[in-house]
């Protein structure tokens, strides 16, 4: 083995009642064509079949252990992984993604190349449905260097899967946060931690799409009020700790994280609560709502959803079938998947955006937008069905 890989990596994967998805996701993982790695899988509390799938699967790849606790939420899972594991590297990845064949590969390298100042690098993402299809939605952000501002203004990373961390950030800032589910506010934790190594370390990107982050409706990330909670506990404590920030970030950062909640209950059907989210979106931030796509496109999505259901509740024949809630999708490919990524960074909201991100960030921080740098996307690296 090379120098290259002799970096191990510690993979780690929080789960619970996964067994759907669980497969799928090892698989993902132990495909990678970076072999270095071990698999901590942590099973915390599960009350369906997803031990004994991790156990079969480990019974034929000796890289993957099991570890089993009562059920004490994603953040003690994934801090049980980090103190049972061996790696230079930590690489996080949630129990229903997955990861396609050079993820590992071009994070590590990524690493290597830069100086010990540089503690995260991640990954882009596609969104994907429940048989790993895609659906349209991708995290393609360029930011890198000292992005902390930033990332209070907006969780550009994305999702949980999609980052490389160094273990010397966990020693530096502590695992993940326990107290958000003891308060009842689940699904930022993620973000948070990144918020706290922010303080201390550089970000590096791998401008590929390399991961498919699974949106489904069952998930705990589609529970709006844990989410919001969650945010705003974990904005209040950052601008306790944070007075340099100026404090429309926050205003702003609210508003963003509404949209997410919007569409998230937009693809659940749920036409009132993704209204009220963009409602509260629009009041905390006029302008770059009027300017986002999403306003026009969820609105309009909702007023179809309102129609079906008031047409489907007039029809009293058995012999009608019922009408969708939904406006039929149709099946995205990777040509769509481009053109959307090449269209996206020209669209309004997004030019201003990058004009605001630059003036909230000081010149002495070297944040680098590499909006500039980076060539039009002309394809993917490697996605295909696992």
């Amino acid at each position: 083995m090379n120098n290259y890989h002799s970096s191990l990596v510690s993979v780690i994967i929080p789960t619970y009642n996964a067994e759907k998805f669980i497969e799928r996701t090892l698989n993902s993982v132990i495909s990678q064509t970076y072999l270095n790695i071990e698999v901590l899988v942590v099973d915390d509390g599960s009350q369906d079949r997803t031990a004994e799938v991790v156990k079969a699967i480990a019974q034929k790849d000796s890289r993957i252990i099991l570890l089993q606790q009562e059920n004490a939420g994603v953040a003690a899972a994934r801090n049980l992984a980090i103190e049972k594991s061996r790696g230079e590297y930590i690489a996080p990845i949630d129990a229903d993604d997955i990861w396609y064949p050079q993820n590992l590969e071009k994070q590590v390298q990524c690493m290597l190349q830069a100086d010990s100042s540089v503690g995260v690098v991640y990954s882009w993402s596609v969104d994907i449905d429940e048989e790993d299809r895609l659906t349209g939605g991708f995290y393609n952000s360029n930011l890198q260097g000292k992005i902390r501002a930033a990332l209070v203004y907006k969780y550009f990373i994305g999702n949980a899967s999609s980052s490389l961390i160094r273990r010397a950030c966990f020693e530096k800032v502590g695992g993940y946060n326990r107290h958000l589910k003891e308060q009842n506010a689940q699904g930022c934790e993620d973000w948070e931690i990144y918020l706290r190594i922010a303080k201390h370390y550089q970000f590096r990107v791998v401008p590929e799409f390399l991961v498919g982050y699974r949106q489904i409706t069952s998930s705990m990330s589609c529970n709006d009020e844990l989410m919001a909670k969650s945010h705003s506990l974990v904005m209040a404590s950052v601008r306790q700790q944070s007075p340099e920030i100026l404090p429309k970030t926050y205003r702003w950062s609210s508003s963003s994280f509404y949209v997410y909640l919007a569409a998230k209950n937009s693809r659940s059907g749920n036409v009132s609560r993704t209204l009220f989210w963009l409602y509260e979106a629009l009041k905390l931030d006029t302008v770059m709502m009027l300017l986002r796509h999403h306003l026009y496109a969820l609105t309009i999505i909702s007023i179809f959803q309102l129609i079906v259901q008031a047409v489907t509740s007039t029809i009293a024949s058995d012999s009608c079938p019922p009408l969708p809630l939904r406006a039929p999708e149709r099946e995205m490919t990777t040509v769509n998947i481009i053109r959307r990524t090449n269209i996206h960074r020209f669209l309004p909201a997004q030019l201003y955006e990058r004009w605001r991100l630059s003036k909230l960030v000081r010149p002495s921080e070297k944040t680098e937008f590499l909006y500039s740098q980076i060539p039009k996307v002309k394809a993917f690296s490697n996605i295909k069905s696992l």
